[in-house]
């Protein structure tokens, strides 16, 4: 079973709620924290990172001494990493999305393939909850080449904690999951951008629940919203000043708060029975 947890924004708890979910699961589970720019489940879940693993990226490598100057690879270099100054070429590495294009329609093999490092996978266990966490390095532009290395370590029971949002980076951590839970809070802000996170997992086929987080602030229109899309409100967080004080303190509130630990628990088993497709 792999469930996605994801927000349309930051600062709504999606992280507190994917560790918190991964420390209540009976089994063992996978934590990916795929939010590669800034991951931070490691703050609250505190692993031993065990391995490190660079990420590469495939870019072109140019030998002068093959090229005619035709400019066939600006031809079909869709995101403008080439320029052709008479035979000389410049690539323009972090522009490169590594598609391969200039390498395969070059006439003159005047391009192969060479690697560029763009982030890291680092492993690592925290009790029974096995954790992977990307990491871009600084500079970079491209997260989604990252995420999908992360994606290959994912087993029978794995928890995503996804990226805010609903760019590209976000799709590529939920897409093929089993069960997207969104994370919201009930203010206008928060219908907004859950309204929009909604409408692209219904494009991309994946069942979601919603989890209110401060649920005693703000309105009823987020639930309202739900009730009208057929949208199941799995779970409600309130504003909590216990909550607060175990966040505060970098301790996943499960762990000082039984009754919490129960209730994520029967969430995870309440995913496991019906709440994903098969």
């Amino acid at each position: 079973m792999i469930v996605a947890v994801a927000s349309g924004k930051g600062g709504v708890g999606k992280t507190t709620v994917a560790v918190n979910l991964a420390l209540a699961a009976e089994e063992e589970v996978i934590l990916l924290d795929s939010d590669v720019e800034e991951p931070n489940a490691h703050l609250l879940l505190r692993p031993e990172i065990e391995k490190e693993t660079p990420v590469p990226l495939l870019v072109p490598v140019f030998h002068r001494e093959r090229c005619t100057g035709c400019g066939k690879c600006i031809e079909v270099c869709a995101y403008h990493a080439l320029a052709l100054i008479g035979r000389e070429l410049l690539i323009f590495d972090k522009m490169c999305h590594a598609c391969g294009g200039c390498i395969y329609f070059c006439p003159e093999k005047a391009l192969t393939e060479g690697e560029r490092v763009i982030g890291i996978l680092q492993e690592g266990r925290a009790g029974k909850v096995r954790f992977v966490q990307g990491r871009m390095s600084v500079g970079e532009a491209l997260a989604v080449p990252v995420i999908k290395k992360l994606r290959e370590k994912q087993g029978a029971h794995t928890i995503i904690d996804c990226p805010p949002g609903t760019s590209c980076p976000v799709i590529q951590a939920v897409k093929g999951a089993d069960f997207c839970l969104v994370v919201t809070e009930p203010t206008p802000f928060g219908q907004h951008d859950l309204r929009l996170l909604i409408e692209m997992l219904r494009v991309l086929k994946v069942p979601a629940g919603v989890i209110i987080n401060r649920a005693d602030l703000g309105d009823e229109e987020v639930e309202e919203y739900c009730r009208q899309e057929g949208i199941p409100v799995l779970l409600k967080i309130p504003f909590d000043l216990e909550i607060a004080r175990s966040f505060a303190a970098g301790v996943p509130f499960v762990a000082r708060l039984p009754r919490w630990r129960q209730a994520f628990s029967d969430l995870w088993q309440r995913l496991k029975r019906k709440g994903v497709r098969a």
